[in-house]
């Protein structure tokens, strides 16, 4: 994801641009902020489970983008607590592990889309300014499956608080074959 585009797209926002985005990454939580912030949005970005609730209740957002897993729950907790105070609060689920139930889950709470990380404020901001109904259109500039692939490994990487022998275990991967995808650069 790019934090400061050359060209910031228009978009057609509401009187409300209130916007909460709940991340337990901090670098990937501030780059998001920044660019939904440069396309209009009015940004509070938290990395708890219970900051995000606390918003919800005191002033909940018309817009959320909220990480699936975290380190003191999960975003649907989330999702309940924003619908709970804002029944019309617009709500898209962020997560670096996808899957179909997850997805089913945060849909039937109420959230409007569902994007694999690492997502493009673009595609974050189309999802999120989607009519009812209406899906948002697909990515200009898909990010390739090797890249997705590294973004992946990265994530499992960081978690592992760089750990090459545990990011290894996890991965199902020989730690010699890691080693050489850690050396070198992201693919396009």
């Amino acid at each position: 994801m790019t934090d400061a585009p050359d060209h910031v797209p228009e978009y057609d926002l509401p009187k409300d641009r209130t916007l909460l985005i709940l991340d337990d990454d901090a670098p990937f939580r501030t780059r998001l902020g920044r660019a939904m912030t440069a396309r209009g949005f009015v940004v509070s970005a938290v990395g708890t489970v219970g900051e995000a609730i606390e918003i919800a209740k005191a002033n909940p957002p018309a817009f959320a983008v909220l990480d699936m897993r975290l380190g003191d729950g999960d975003g649907l907790d989330a999702v309940k607590a924003l619908h709970a105070s804002r029944p019309d609060c617009r709500v898209v689920m962020l997560t670096g592990y996808g899957n179909i139930a997850t997805a089913v889950a945060a849909v039937k709470l109420g959230a409007i889309d569902y994007l694999s990380k690492p997502a493009d404020a673009d595609d974050v901001a189309r999802a999120l300014l989607a009519l009812g109904g209406e899906k948002p259109k697909p990515p200009e500039n898909p990010m390739s499956a090797d890249r997705v692939r590294w973004e992946h490994i990265q994530r499992v990487y960081e978690l592992c608080n760089h750990n090459v022998s545990e990011t290894a275990r996890r991965l199902n991967m020989h730690r010699r074959t890691l080693q050489r995808i850690l050396a070198k650069r992201a693919p396009k």
